[in-house]
């Protein structure tokens, strides 16, 4: 049975649908990636999951409990790690997870013993006296993701978790992640670093306006959508710009349009004709990524929430 089983999830705020009936199995052991640009309703759909925000519409049920009847029974196997810093400045490092473990009735021995086993995790216990106004950005991102695991949680929930993070520290924590999932923890991220979710993630869906556009692992998101090339090109004629639109979708060519800019998805044995060639000027081309995999379902502007 997944970890978390969703159906026709429905988040409305007045006129705005946020999340438009999303159906999503997650299953237990998995590192599992949300993607999607700003308004897509991944944090929406996040924090109905964590129990933060209730459903307008649908079920959600997690380790097979009902999130609207056991709130408190799930978040007691739950482990969050908000993109926003919220450490308390009044305690000290270790202060802060020994606090947080009376939320979940550990005594003060074992919230002391699990609060160091999750400081040496992170690679935090010379810094155990600090007071949190004097880590470094980095550490604070480790130190919630430390708190995070006070509760050994079954599900653990991460929003942004390297945001703004230097390149050694994000893959620290990188290998930290891959860690407590080969222990059995699963994750689930929500992320925009696309180099973050190739490799951490099992799977991956992409949202866009409320809703999944794509779900598989990243491998498999990039044969399906991204083609062989990626091949940007410009019309060497503004004026039979639509016409060799028009001909480039008689030719069975994926494209997508940003300003001047046409992005050509090629696939395997698709070539350009003589008579199409010669009405474009080649910019760049490049082996498909995953992020032109999701500009190509998201779109290329940009958009606002």
């Amino acid at each position: 049975m997944p970890i978390i089983q969703i159906r026709g999830a429905v988040k409305v705020f007045g006129s705005i649908t946020a999340v438009a009936g999303v159906d999503l199995d997650i299953d237990r052991g998995e590192c599992f990636g949300l993607l999607g640009p700003n308004g897509a309703g991944k944090t929406s759909l996040v924090r109905m999951i964590v129990g933060v925000s209730p459903m307008s519409r649908g079920s959600i049920v997690i380790d097979g409990k009902d999130i609207t009847r056991e709130p408190r029974t799930i978040k007691a196997d739950l482990g969050v790690v908000p993109q926003e810093d919220n450490l308390d400045p009044d305690l000290n490092v270790v202060e802060n997870l020994t606090t947080f473990a009376r939320y979940f009735d550990i005594p003060g021995g074992e919230a002391r013993h699990r609060a160091m086993d999750n400081l040496r995790l992170f690679e935090l216990q010379d810094r155990q006296k600090a007071k949190v106004e004097d880590l470094s950005g980095g550490m604070k991102r480790r130190l919630l993701i430390a708190r995070a695991l006070t509760n050994r949680p079954k599900l653990l929930v991460l929003d942004e978790p390297t945001v703004g993070l230097d390149p050694q520290t994000k893959h620290l924590v990188w290998r930290k992640l891959r860690t407590l999932k080969a222990q059995g923890t699963t994750l689930l991220l929500c992320t925009q670093n696309m180099d973050e979710a190739s490799f951490l993630c099992d799977r991956l869906a992409v949202m866009n306006e409320g809703r999944i556009v794509a779900l598989d692992s990243p491998s498999e998101l990039l044969s399906k959508h991204g083609g062989s090339q990626v091949i940007e090109v410009r019309v060497r004629d503004t004026e039979k710009k639509a016409s060799v639109l028009s001909l480039m979708s008689e030719r069975g060519l994926q494209w997508q349009e940003m300003e001047e800019a046409i992005y050509l998805f090629q696939g395997d044995g698709q070539v350009l004709d003589e008579g199409l060639a010669s009405e474009l000027l080649v910019v760049n081309q490049h082996v498909p990524t995953l992020e032109d995999v999701f500009l190509k379902l998201t779109g290329r502007s940009l958009k606002e929430p």
